[in-house]
C-alpha cells in the first residue's frame, strides 16, 4: 500500500548508519518480520528508483515503523533519504516482500538468530515476535569494527547475544562462523540475514532447518521489472522482491 509518513525520530546509531521512527497509518496493513518498505528517494529525475529498506521494528499501537538503513556516498539514494529532516515526509510502499515464517515453531523451542551488518535490522522485529510466542531466541550480530556495531542493547535484552567484529576490535574476534563453531547449532531452528557470503556458508553447514533473507539491490520492488531475480533449486528464477527476501534454507542458489 501507498502510504505517507512522517520521521518523528531520527538518530545516528554506528558509522553512516541511521535508525529513522517513522508515523505512518498502519489501519489494515499487516506487517511481518522480514517485510521491507520502498522509500521514494525524492521527486527528482536524479534517483528514479525507491531504495528497500528492511522494517526493524513496527509499533501497531502508536502506529510507527522504525528503520535501520545505512547511507551510502553523497550521490546515493539512501544518502538523500538520511538528510530527512524530523517532521520532514517520505513517500513509502509497504508492506512489501514475503517474511519470516513464525507458525513452525512453538513455545519452548529454542532458535538461532544471525545477523551480519545491516542484515541485522529485520531480525529485532523477528526476535521481538519469537519472544512474545514463548520461543527463547540466541542471537549472533556479525559486523565489520566496533564502529559499526548497534542494537546490541536491545537484542540482549530478548536473549543471550553475541557480537563478532572481523577486525577483532570487539567482541568475539571473527565471523558469526566462527561464533556458532563455539556454542554449537542445538537449536530447533535458525533465521538469518546478511551478505550472501555468509548467507552461502549458513546454508551449506548448519544441520538444522532455517530461514535466510537477501539483501539485493531492487528497481520496482513488486515484482514486475525482474531486476533482482535468483535461481531457486527447484523453481527455476525467482525474484527477490516478491517470492523473497525471505527463502527456507536450501531453496535457492547462492
Amino acid at each position: 500500500m501507498l502510504r505517507e509518513g512522517k520521521v518523528v525520530a531520527k538518530s545516528y546509531i554506528a558509522r553512516d548508519v541511521f535508525e529513522f521512527v517513522i508515523a505512518v497509518d498502519l489501519k489494515n496493513i499487516e506487517i511481518r518480520p522480514g517485510q521491507f518498505v520502498h522509500v521514494r528517494v525524492s521527486e527528482s529525475t536524479e534517483h528514479v528508483l525507491r531504495r528497500p529498506i528492511s522494517i526493524s521494528s513496527v509499533d501497531t499501537i502508536n502506529h510507527t515503523i522504525t528503520l535501520v538503513f545505512r547511507a551510502g556516498d553523497q550521490s546515493s539514494g539512501t544518502n538523500k533519504i538520511a538528510l530527512t529532516a524530523v517532521g520532514e515526509h517520505l513517500d513509502l510502499l509497504l508492506p512489501l516482500g514475503n517474511g519470516y515464517k513464525l507458525d513452525d515453531v512453538n513455545q519452548g523451542d529454542s532458535v538461532l538468530i544471525i545477523g551480519g551488518g545491516i542484515g541485522v535490522p529485520p531480525l529485532y522485529e523477528l526476535a521481538k515476535r519469537l519472544n512474545d510466542r514463548g520461543v527463547r531466541t540466541t542471537h549472533i550480530l556479525g559486523f565489520n569494527s566496533e564502529k559499526d556495531v548497534f542494537y546490541e542493547d536491545k537484542f540482549k535484552a530478548l536473549g543471550e547475544t553475541y557480537i563478532a567484529t572481523a577486525d577483532g576490535s570487539y567482541g568475539n574476534p571473527g565471523f558469526v562462523t566462527d561464533v556458532i563453531e563455539e556454542i554449537g547449532d542445538a537449536f530447533d531452528k535458525f533465521y538469518a540475514c546478511g551478505p550472501k557470503v555468509m548467507l552461502k556458508v549458513l546454508d551449506e553447514t548448519l544441520d538444522i532447518d532455517g530461514y535466510i533473507s537477501l539483501e539485493e539491490r531492487m528497481g520496482c520492488g513488486i515484482g514486475v521489472c525482474y531486476a533482482c531475480v535468483c535461481q531457486s533449486r527447484k523453481q527455476g528464477q525467482l525474484k527477490i522482491c516478491t517470492d523473497g527476501p525471505v527463502f527456507e534454507k536450501g531453496a535457492i542458489i547462492l
